[in-house]
Formats: structure tokens, sequence, C-alpha cells
């Protein structure tokens, strides 16, 4: 018989390198859109992400024991970032989390939504708690993504209710808006709802905001400074190194998951040596899970791009767990000969924080 611990121990498969360029390309079908863009204005198709829906009795109890976050206490109209780690603490995936009528749902990269799914599926055994890809349900067909100076008046125009503050929600005929963390200093939405109410906005709002595709949204979430774990980079992180708990997307005071010691060993034993900044590359062809390399020690890596998308301006911009101690050096990417690597002002503190 299968135990828990038997399926905890046996490691999750990793995409071999060859395959992380087939799972890591989306069919991004919208304009690129340049920062001026992004920052005036934009409306983007997501197409890359993947939708989790787990419902049954013991849905929030069963994630709660799974996840990094307090899922038991999760109202109707929180948003709240997760993570689901390995024994040793390394993060399998990052989520967006919240509730809507009986169900907790789960959003995270399609490429490794499935995996995903099967791997938490494991893990239900006696809880009355079922996973289901709502990815292309009916009420979630469309996700449209929103951001920059004009977005809020453009998106009030069509949603009566907006969430009045980041990490909220609202639900209505409309469908469900997620308010996350601004982003150059203006709101940022995630819009669930039906192709057909998704093509009618489109059109309605496609004069007002430049229109672009899944580049847009991640230019937009990486200058939010909200990393998410994706193919290239599973089980790389601890949560903190990636700013999870600065985010919100840890509680240290809930009961037990796995890799739980190790997370709260990283917090309560020293001071956190390494956390994702955000940065320009010089290279618009930048990928996740490429190294990066200070050239005052060449010799060894010191750190990774987590989330990156092209700027629109020749380069990328990107999150790079690093170093603390080598953000002031040189740092360039893939070796000490590549391109540079320059870090930007973060729209929050790097600080750890205390309970």
């Amino acid at each position: 018989m299968t135990t828990q611990t038997d399926i905890q121990n046996t490691p999750s498969p990793v995409p071999a390198h060859d395959d992380l360029a087939v799972a890591t390309q989306v069919a991004d079908t919208g304009p690129q859109l340049t920062l001026d863009d992004v920052t005036a204005g934009f409306i983007a198709t997501v197409r890359d992400q993947g939708l989790i829906a787990v419902s049954g009795d013991d849905a929030a109890k069963f994630l709660h024991t799974q996840l990094t976050n307090d899922v038991e206490h999760l109202t109707a109209t929180d948003v709240r970032f997760a993570g689901f780690c390995t024994p040793k603490g390394r993060l399998q995936a990052s989520f967006l989390m919240w509730r809507n009528n009986d169900a907790v749902y789960l959003q995270l990269p399609r490429a490794i939504q499935a995996p995903l799914q099967k791997r938490l599926s494991m893990f239900v055994m006696r809880s009355k708690a079922k996973l289901v890809d709502a990815t292309d349900a009916a009420p979630f067909a469309t996700v449209l993504g929103l951001g920059g100076a004009r977005a809020q008046a453009a998106l009030g125009q069509i949603v009566p209710t907006l969430p009045s503050t980041p990490m909220t929600k609202t639900d209505g005929a409309f469908g469900t808006v997620l308010r996350l963390n601004d982003a150059f200093g203006a709101p940022r939405y995630l819009w669930l709802t039906s192709a057909e109410t998704a093509s009618a906005a489109l059109s309605a709002l496609g004069t007002q905001l430049a229109v672009g595709g899944d580049q847009a949204w991640q230019l937009a979430t990486i200058h939010a400074a909200e990393p998410q774990v994706g193919p290239a980079t599973q089980e790389q992180f601890v949560p903190q190194m990636i700013n999870l708990e600065l985010l919100g997307g840890v509680n240290f005071k809930k009961g037990c998951y796995p890799g739980q010691e190790i997370v709260a060993r990283t917090k309560y034993l020293g001071k956190i040596k390494r956390r994702a900044a955000l940065a320009r590359i010089d290279d618009a062809d930048a990928r996740a899970g490429d190294e990066v390399f200070s050239l005052l020690d060449p010799s060894q890596p010191c750190g990774m791009v987590v989330n990156v998308a092209p700027n629109g301006i020749g380069g990328a911009d990107a999150l790079v767990e690093i170093k603390l101690a080598q953000m002031t050096e040189e740092v360039r990417l893939g070796s000490a000969t590549g391109v540079r690597v320059q870090f930007l002002p973060m729209p929050y503190s790097l600080d750890a924080i205390d309970d």
C-alpha cells in the first residue's frame, strides 16, 4: 500500500533540458507591447495559465495541509499566493489562490498544471476533496489581464464592482475579477470570464488600451515583483528565495505541510541571504532557468532567472533570484562574459517580515 510518506519521498519528474523549451512555448497570439504601452494601459489575453478547481467537504482542509498558506480561513473576497513544496522545502509550484462558491481555485502555469494536479491528487487519500482541470471551464474560458494608468477607468465601464484593494476579488455575471499588486503605480487586474464576454470587452476596450498577450501580462507581473515557478525552475527555490513570504504567500503560524520545517528554519535561523530582484537584461531571448554570474566570482553562478519577458526596447525585464551580497556587483547572464544584468528598484522592501 502506498503511503503519503512514500509519495512525498518520490522525486517529482523534472523535464529534460530539450523538453523545457517545448514546455515553456505558449501560443501567445497578442502583439508584443513596449514598456510605455504597458505603463500607459493595456488589456491582454492570457493564455499561459492553467487552473485547478478543488471541491468537496474537505477541500480547504486538504489544501491547508499541503500548501504554505492558510486555506481554511480564505474568504470569498480574498486572493492569496501559496506554494507547494517538496519535503526539502523546495517549491514545486506557486499559485494564485481564491475561493468561489464551493471550490478553491489554484492558478499556475499551464505548462505544469497537469502534473501538479496529478501530484496533489495523490495526497487526497480519504479526504472528501476532488481536483479537476478548470482551465477551459465555461466561466473561466478566457482570462484577460489589465494594467497601467488607464486600465482601472476602462475596466470600470464594463465591470460595475471592481475590487477596491490589492489581493481581493469580486464576482458577478461578468465573471471573476482579481485585483493583484500594483505595477507602474497603477492597479492590475486578472479577469476570468466567458469567451463571449471577453470578446465584447476586447472590442470595447481595444480602442482605449493597448492590446497584447502573455508578454504584456508577464511584463506587468514582473514589475509588480510577483515571481511564479515554472517548468524550468521547479524545485530550485525555498519560498523565501523568491519573496513568497513578503507577498503574503507563507503563513508561519499554520499547521504542518510538506517542507514546513525547512521553510520555518529559513525564517527563524539566520538572515535571509537570497532574494528575487527586478532586473533588466540586454538580451530579449533570456529565459527562465538561465543562471547569472558575478564578475567578482565568475567560477560559479550567483543566481537564476525566475521569470522574464521581452520589454519591447531591445532587451528583457526579469525577476532574478540572487545572493543579496552580489546585487551591487557587476552581474552577467549565462557566464561572466555574457550580457549585462542591471538591477532596478523594487516595488517593495526585500527585508524579512516579522510576525
